[in-house]
């Protein structure tokens, strides 16, 4: 059997489990293309090592690359297409992803919105209000970028200030309420939005200038205009810099942090912020929570009230 016939074959079966499977498939198509059009049983470890350790790939890029390719092999060895796994067994070892979370400030986030306008430029795919409306909802109801895009005209009911989140990371549904802010954000956006292009309740809510669905290529060159424009960066290289997935995990430790500062019980509240984020457990919740200078400050303050005997509240 020809390698790339093996993985659409593979890409196929994963789907029929109820697996999405985007980026896996689209690591292992590209892993095709680089190999050509030559039999299962050509592939060779040199060639799977090359194909990860390509020019400026990061290490979590690697170990996902990794990761695709062990299961596609074992796939095909399970099934007699492979007699044994040509996936090498001396790979360098590499580190734990690097990679810290940026915690947007307040201040940060005014100049995200402020420098929207500029970003969306006429000739861009994205036009200013899409790309504002995206910011504030991924800010301001905690959503992964995938979700926001994903969601369609009828799954946004001003009327309840309520969005339905369907199929995500873990493929379930849930039910997201809206501020008021963000609700009227929201209400304004799709009455707006309704006079350009067609609202129907199937079409997407987010869309390109000509109505067509966004795409993930066309919103992360919006987002690094927006963070030029607005001079967010930090050190480390480009691998290193703010992210649009970022404003999740900035709402998470804002959340969090304002808790603190009322003296509220987390033991109570973490599971329901778990629950609103579409966490699979608390450990997920847990996991978003980076501690920041700003929340270690309101937990220090804390303690040493509780250690001279006072309230905290």
């Amino acid at each position: 059997m020809i390698a790339t016939d093996a993985i659409v074959k593979y890409i196929a079966h994963q789907r029929c489990l109820g697996k999405r499977f985007v980026r896996d498939s689209a690591m292992l198509s590209a892993f095709g293309k680089s190999v050509g059009k030559i039999p299962l049983s050509d592939v060779r470890s040199d060639m799977i090592r090359l194909y990860l350790n390509r020019e400026a790939t990061s290490d979590e890029t690697v170990r996902r690359k990794h990761r695709a390719l062990s299961g596609f092999f074992r796939f095909v060895v399970a099934r007699h297409l492979l007699q044994a796994s040509p996936m090498p067994n001396n790979m360098r070892k590499r580190g734990p992803s690097t990679y810290t979370p940026y915690i947007y400030t307040d201040s940060e986030l005014k100049r995200l919105l402020e420098a929207a306008p500029a970003a969306a430029r006429p000739n861009s795919d994205i036009d200013p209000d899409t790309l504002r409306a995206l910011l504030l909802l991924l800010y301001g109801a905690g959503l992964r970028r995938g979700e926001a895009m994903r969601l369609k005209v009828s799954d946004v009911d001003t009327s309840q200030s309520l969005m339905h989140i369907r199929a995500t990371k873990f493929f379930k549904t849930r039910i997201v309420p809206l501020s008021a802010s963000l609700n009227g954000v929201m209400r304004s956006f799709l009455a707006g939005r309704g006079k350009l292009v067609p609202t129907e309740t199937h079409n997407p809510v987010f869309c390109k200038r000509n109505g067509q669905p966004l795409c993930d290529s066309i919103v992360s060159s919006a987002f690094r205009r927006v963070c030029a424009i607005a001079c967010i960066r930090r050190d480390g290289g480009s691998r290193n810099q703010p992210r649009l997935h970022d404003l999740r995990h900035t709402a998470a430790v804002h959340r969090v942090t304002a808790w603190y500062r009322q003296g509220a019980d987390l033991n109570d509240l973490l599971p329901k912020l778990a629950t609103y984020l579409g966490h699979k457990n608390l450990s997920g919740t847990q996991r978003y929570l980076t501690m920041t200078h700003e929340l270690l400050a309101e937990a220090s303050r804390r303690f040493e009230v509780f250690a001279e005997g006072g309230r905290h509240d």
